[in-house]
């Protein structure tokens, strides 16, 4: 039976991913002049990752305002962007390039055979051709980012992992630069090993970056031989590239400007907060700033150059209410009859009449426990100045919420708690921000990291995780009087983590992650499946041979207690992380499978980290 109902998550950052994209017209001389900005998207969605196909600044870019990221193209005079054709099936397009007639992009609709690989391919299509047909161009079994076209529309250049599954690294994916001739694009040779974003200045060089042994992410260039281009069967060394940018800044994703001798490029300087876009003129060796000067507190990105240097473009956060709102952004999915609505919010409960969800904002900025209208219309505050993460609220009570109280994401002796919040509900009016609630602690004081609550069906009891013991695993608890007056039991006991436990509605079953498998790998972690009185302890073989390579948490119930749904890492990277805002793992997406590991499906696509779901009917 195919699952339905609502899947609430959470995208980290996402409330500062309103991205639109500016451009800024660039004079012949840089030194001292004064640039202004111009916003070239229209403030829908988040709109990022452009490139211009002229010098008028016609901009091809990706959009997610249809509830995924696709590909959009804006005329110079036209106000309302254009869809340009792509997979119907693909949730995920990225790095859009326009040559020739020819739309080259990245999508991730053909899944791998095998887990812990990429679904992110290079595809191409005619512009104009009525049959609408999309051709794969990378081949199949092997992984592809970042495409670049050279200047004549003959080679292409792209960030490839080849047929090499993902290692499982992720601030330095170490992919390399591969060529091949756009007429033949299976002659392809790794042009340099260890790079990424290529850019190409002519038709015999181009530029590219990576990490440097001394640690700095920097520009470097690399000459074709003489006859590259030209042979018919492309055959090469792999080519010695040189450093371009000095080592003290970070230099990422360049974008060569026409004649070569100049690069606009991503910096991140020492002792700044912000990343920027500056020019870089690789003869005098000089910098040149250009968003320092118009925006020095937001981050700027990805920065492209137009054919002959007219326009420089990126995209940041547009500013103003993009972070102030309280959004639930529906978002396409790829399973019929399930809907998923993303929550600028973290670890949402939804309250048992679905009218309300309870949620965290902010653990740094914004600590506490919200409450939002399931249509997004309304917030309150229950508590705040108080870091709170992972709430559950009561299957049997409209207005018990259970919440971890406490740093999050600590040793196992670090003070966190288990608390029952309580509220009236008719002090929900519109004319209020903030309401009274009652914080009752359930756990001892001194009894160290108690987190990630889960209320039982009828709301009598809780399970949790607790490092009491010195390592981390499940106990239940007396939803009401704590382990003050009422009972405590141990669930799960030995040396690894057991985490993240979630009820099923039936009472039946609970579901948590853990490492058991492997108590040292503090990375690996596998679903597991144990009764409420300890018995039928099991794995769910979710990747098959490659179990300890998984690294799945946040696991939730589906409402019939069929499905699991989880986030994971078994769809590796699908785009560069250099190129993105900072994550903490920039390859969770949202997965679900049935309790017997069977049916698996891949519910989200993206550069982002998604995480903390949970299934409403």
């Amino acid at each position: 039976m195919e699952p339905t109902g609502t899947i609430l998550f959470n995208s980290v950052g996402r409330a500062f991913y309103c991205f639109d994209i500016f451009s800024v017209e660039l004079p012949r001389q840089l030194d001292g002049r004064t640039l202004s900005e111009h916003r070239l998207t229209d403030g829908v969605s988040i709109n990022f990752n452009g490139q211009f196909v002229d010098e008028h600044e016609t901009l091809v870019y990706i959009s997610e305002r249809t509830g995924s990221a696709r590909i959009f193209l804006n005329r110079t005079g036209n106000t309302d962007p254009e869809q340009l054709h792509s997979p119907p099936e693909s949730l995920f397009h990225d790095r859009p390039v326009i040559n020739n007639g020819r739309l080259y992009f990245i999508s991730a609709h053909q899944r791998p055979e095998k887990p812990f690989t990429s679904w992110s391919a290079l595809y191409s299509t005619k512009l104009d051709d009525k049959t609408k047909t999309i051709e794969r161009v990378t081949p199949y079994g092997s992984v592809d980012y970042s495409p670049s076209v050279s200047p004549s529309g003959n080679l292409v250049a792209v960030a490839s992992y080849g047929s090499r599954a993902w290692g499982g690294e992720f601030h330095d994916i170490l992919t390399d630069i591969v060529v091949f001739p756009e007429s033949d694009p299976t002659n392809r040779v790794v042009f340099c090993q260890h790079g990424g974003w290529p850019s190409w200045w002519s038709d015999s060089s181009l530029y590219f970056h990576r990490q440097a042994e001394d640690g700095w992410w920097s520009i470097f260039r690399a000459d074709l031989p003489h006859d590259f281009a030209s042979s018919a069967t492309i055959s090469s060394p792999v080519i010695n590239p040189v450093r371009v940018t000095p080592p003290g800044l970070h230099c990422f994703t360049p974008a060569a400007m026409h004649g070569g001798k100049r690069i606009a490029v991503a910096t991140r300087r020492r002792g700044k907060n912000y990343r920027h876009i500056e020019i870089f003129d690789t003869e005098s060796q000089k910098f040149y700033p250009v968003t320092e000067m118009l925006n020095p507190n937001f981050h700027h990105y990805n920065p492209f150059v137009s054919p002959e240097a007219t326009f420089l473009g990126y995209h940041r956060f547009r500013g103003g209410a993009g972070n102030s709102k309280i959004p639930l952004e529906p978002v396409n999915s790829p399973v019929k009859g399930l809907r998923m609505i993303r929550l600028i919010g973290s670890f949402p409960a939804l309250s048992p009449s679905g009218d309300l969800i309870a949620m965290n904002i902010d653990f740094n900025e914004n600590p506490g426990l919200k409450i939002v209208k399931s249509d997004g219309s309304k917030m309150w505050t229950l508590f705040k100045n108080r870091t709170s993460f992972y709430n559950s609220w009561s299957p049997a009570d409209n207005n018990v919420i259970f919440t971890s109280i406490g740093p999050i994401f600590e040793s196992p002796r670090t003070p966190v708690q288990i608390a029952r919040v309580t509220f009236n509900p008719t002090h929900l009016s519109l004319d209020c921000s903030e309401i009274h609630a009652d914080i009752k602690i359930l756990t001892a004081e001194d009894t160290g990291n108690n987190a990630f609550p889960s209320s039982s069906p009828d709301g009598k009891s809780v399970v949790f995780r607790s490092g009491r013991s010195g390592h981390k695993n499940l106990y239940i608890v007396d939803a009401i009087e704590g382990e003050f007056e009422g009972e405590i039991r141990r669930l799960t006991e030995g040396p690894w983590i057991d985490t993240m436990p979630n009820w099923s509605a039936d009472g039946k079953l609970i579901a948590f992650s853990s490492n058991r498998h492997d108590p040292d790998n503090v990375e690996a972690f596998g679903i597991y499946l144990i009764e409420p009185d300890g018995k039928g302890l099991r794995r769910v073989e979710v990747a098959g041979f490659e179990l300890e390579r998984e690294r799945l948490n946040h696991v939730c119930f589906s409402c019939d207690g069929e499905w699991l749904v989880f986030t994971a890492n078994l769809g590796g990277v699908t785009a560069e992380p250099v190129a993105l805002p900072n994550h903490f793992q920039p390859y969770g997406d949202l997965y679900m499978v049935r309790l017997d590991g069977t049916g698996l499906r891949r519910l989200s696509f993206g550069g982002y980290e998604d995480g903390t779901p949970t299934w409403y009917p």
